[in-house]
């Protein structure tokens, strides 16, 4: 088992054998994020433990040298990454299909295929997984409450408190309790950065569950004190209060320990009891099973060489304040700083900060899509392959032409100030595009906009946003002053 397949689900009974290797050669070549390399191995040493004399571990360099030399009776779930898959395809061993998500590849080609030759839009794919595994629908398949999306009732601003708690009440999210594992972990992790091996971001207490049990814990405590204020919230930021009302499933989830369909049934549930309101329900079923399978699923659909596409010509290189996770405290743009000081603390912002003012601003720079993409791999603790391509290739870069998305997610300070606190004590100002004051991002989305004249400028979705670039009467000092801001941090 790789160590993102660790849950139940991946073995076939109570008494299967299971080889785990734990490569240290994936920490070298690249330079993950602390907290992120601490919880990998933390799960895949907590899933040894419990499975006690049925697995059999070996920590080695590569993977390569991890194999036992008679690979007769190997067998593996498909793995989650091509490169993972162009490993074990050169070797004798089974290859079973892949766990873990709410439809399998095969299903997901047929639906494809059904759409003969039309966008694959990620609604009709979520309608289509709610009818088949019968979620939060009656009667003959309807949708319950007779809508299939509550998008609209939930995109409230943030409230007038510097944290969720103080509003509504919601409780801080359940916290695992660090062991003799994760002390063990942390010691080799250490000895490893004193032998060279090096790490990006702070090191801390482990924030998420890397247990079956600990995810459960994590997934009740969720549905049952937090759902409800989920959904009306789940766009808004605030300064102070990174986790909101947000679930932290996305990485028990990701690692295999939690199955998609379960959670959403958990949470189908917890509206049922009368725990959860529909619209927050439906919202988070909608991510668990709608969003997170189409993103798998476009990963495999659309080929390895998606990642490399780049249809806007993005070249930028990362500045190291951006890359090194404002190490100096640079950042002068609150929004832009907070996301970034979160993605340092922590490995971990939820989807707004990440799409809206990281992947936004990587967007409006026009910063290279590979090295985009690698960055948000390496620095999440949820990030793996597959998550990170098609979220950054085709949603927060708009670098494969709309293959996913039909317009970019492109937006200027008026839409950070709406969905968040940040704006209040900045010193720019998210109304003025021009001068010592000017929003970096209300100024990029301008300049954005200049820069894809060509790309944009016939879709339809775009022209009332080129018609008022039109009315700008400052645009030639505005286009002026974005030239030179380069890899300056705003």
């Amino acid at each position: 088992m790789f160590a993102d397949q660790l849950g139940p689900h991946f073995l076939d009974d109570d008494e299967q054998p299971v080889l785990l290797i734990e490569s240290r050669r994936v920490f070298e070549r690249r330079r993950f994020h602390r907290r992120k390399a601490h919880l990998v191995l933390s799960a895949l040493r907590h899933r040894a433990a419990e499975l006690g004399d049925r697995a059999q571990v070996r920590r080695v360099d590569t993977y390569q040298e991890g194999l036992p030399r008679s690979l007769k009776n190997l067998s593996v779930c498909a793995p989650t990454t091509f490169a993972a898959r162009r490993l074990v395809g050169k070797l004798p061993i089974e290859v079973l299909p892949s766990r873990g998500f709410a439809i399998g590849e095969e299903q997901f080609g047929q639906w494809a295929e059904r759409r003969q030759g039309r966008k694959l839009v990620m609604e009709d794919f979520y309608r289509d997984v709610r009818k088949h595994h019968r979620l939060l629908l009656e009667g003959d398949g309807e949708p319950v409450g007779g809508r299939w999306n509550y998008d609209q009732d939930n995109r409230e601003p943030p409230p007038r408190t510097a944290t969720l708690g103080e509003a509504t009440g919601v409780p801080e999210p359940w916290w695992p309790q660090e062991d003799a594992i994760d002390e063990e972990v942390r010691a080799d992790l250490d000895r490893w950065a004193a032998e060279g091996v090096e790490f990006i971001g702070d090191d801390g207490p482990r924030r998420f569950a890397v247990t079956r049990d600990e995810a459960l814990q994590a997934l009740e405590s969720f549905v049952t004190t937090r759902l409800e204020d989920f959904g009306p919230y789940e766009d808004a930021i605030l300064q102070d209060d990174r986790w909101m009302a947000h679930s932290l499933l996305s990485v028990p989830l990701n690692l295999g320990l939690l199955h998609p369909v379960e959670v959403a049934r958990r949470a189908e549930q917890a509206w049922k009891d009368g725990d959860a309101g529909l619209a927050s329900t439906e919202g988070f079923v909608r991510q668990v099973v709608g969003w997170r399978d189409y993103v798998w699923h476009v990963y495999w659909h659309f080929g390895d060489d998606y990642r490399r596409r780049n249809q806007l010509r993005a070249r930028t290189t990362l500045p190291r304040w951006f890359a090194d996770l404002d190490p100096d405290g640079e950042v002068e743009a609150k929004c832009l700083s907070s996301a970034l000081a979160s993605v340092r603390q922590d490995g971990w912002a939820h989807h707004i900060p990440r799409l809206m003012v990281l992947g936004n601003w990587a967007l409006q720079q026009g910063y290279d899509p590979v090295a985009v993409t690698d960055w948000f791999h390496r620095n999440f603790v949820d990030g793996y392959d597959w998550v990170m391509v098609p979220n950054v290739v085709g949603m927060a870069l708009h670098a494969d032409g709309g293959a996913m998305m039909t317009k970019p997610y492109a937006a200027g300070g008026a839409y950070i100030h709406r969905m968040s606190n940040h704006c209040g004590g900045c010193r720019y100002d998210p109304k003025k595009r021009v001068g010592e004051n000017a929003c970096p991002f209300t100024a990029g989305y301008w300049a954005f906009l200049e820069r894809n004249r060509d790309e944009f400028a016939n879709n339809h979705r775009m022209s009332r946003s080129y018609a008022g670039m039109g009315r700008l009467k400052d645009l030639e000092a505005l286009l002026e002053q974005e030239r030179h801001r380069g890899a300056q941090a705003p």
